[in-house]
């Protein structure tokens, strides 16, 4: 396995788990009772809420409800995605 390959394996792995985390950080977001000034819900809010915050400013609460996950959600899966096409490319390539 080359570097480039090893690196894009690394970064998409890292993708999944931190889409696992945002996935916990918005559920538990729907229990009002979830004290985030304590741990473990503190760590994952510091995690978490940088990144959402963008697409908070990119996309308002409608009726309520924060939509701005899903992009967050799409990009990252996106990004996954295209990280380990273009390894497989790249490795498809020196051989």
């Amino acid at each position: 396995m080359t570097e480039i390959a090893l690196v894009a394996e690394v970064l998409r792995e890292f993708i999944r788990f931190y889409l696992v985390l945002l996935t916990i950080r918005i559920l538990l977001g729907w229990f009002p009772n979830v004290n985030w000034e304590g741990q473990p819900f503190a760590a994952l809010s510091q995690i978490t809420d940088p990144y959402l915050n963008i697409f908070r400013s990119i996309i308002p609460p409608f009726g309520g409800i924060d939509f701005s996950p899903i992009l967050g959600f799409f990009l990252l899966q996106f990004l996954g995605s295209y990280i380990g096409r273009l390894a497989f490319t790249y490795q498809a390539y020196l051989y």
